[in-house]
């Protein structure tokens, strides 16, 4: 590593990273990106197909039960929920929960409008600071997945933190977990991939500090301080 490059951010300890994550709360609703507002905080984008478990991890990263509405009718969700992370009131990241996707049930017309919709999304959101894809690994990574690692692979080169969770991997036995988990690494494309069990709260402690790290990216040594008032 060349000098005076800065070292990334450890993360506070577990317990400090969970309270910051529990101070989750309703920003906004928004079916198109034009309803979404203008940010600089950085802003962590989760996405994956109906049934592969995000609207639970996210309430389970936040201890909260019904932060991220779980719906009893996959792929009924249509809009980018979004959600403030901060002590105190203040905002230093946003969660964004994207709609489901891939759900058979929905119309065509409506699977696409979503699809485009996000696609957008992660292409120009501009505080976009990283990318959660949630997978179930029973099924391993679809061809609408497939899709969306496309749509982002040049903002992953370029640097944006990308992570394949493997949710429900309490469903897998010990052999199943690491050939999944050796599978999804390959298939990240310069991200990364982590076994995640909202159940036996496997992987929380992991993903909670990367999030955080996310969110609170190093300071360049070379940007100098603002002046004092």
């Amino acid at each position: 590593m060349p000098p005076n490059t800065p070292l990334p951010p450890s993360a506070p300890d577990a317990k400090t990273v969970h309270a910051w994550l529990h101070t989750a709360r309703f920003l906004i609703e928004a079916p198109q990106l034009h309803h979404l507002p203008d940010l600089e905080v950085p802003e962590i984008a989760f996405v994956g197909r109906s049934n592969a478990g995000k609207s639970t991890c996210i309430n389970t990263l936040t201890q909260q039960k019904r932060l991220a509405f779980a719906s009893k009718t996959p792929g009924r969700t249509q809009s980018i929920n979004l959600f403030a992370l901060g002590k105190q009131g203040a905002t230093d990241a946003v969660l964004a929960d994207l709609p489901g996707y891939g759900y058979a049930a929905v119309p065509q017309e409506a699977k696409r409008r979503w699809q485009q919709v996000m696609a957008n999304y992660l292409v120009s959101r501009p505080n976009l600071a990283g990318v959660v894809l949630l997978c179930d690994p029973r099924l391993g990574l679809t061809e609408l997945d497939e899709a969306l690692l496309e749509v982002i692979r040049p903002r992953v080169e370029e640097g944006l933190p990308f992570l394949v969770l493997l949710t429900k991997a309490d469903k897998l036995t010990r052999a199943e977990a690491h050939k999944a988990l050796s599978i999804a690494r390959l298939q990240a494309g310069g991200g990364e991939a982590r076994l995640f069990s909202a159940l036996k709260k496997q992987g929380l402690d992991e993903v909670a500090q990367l999030l955080w790290q996310w969110a609170h990216p190093p300071t360049d040594p070379d940007t100098p301080p603002e002046a004092a008032p």
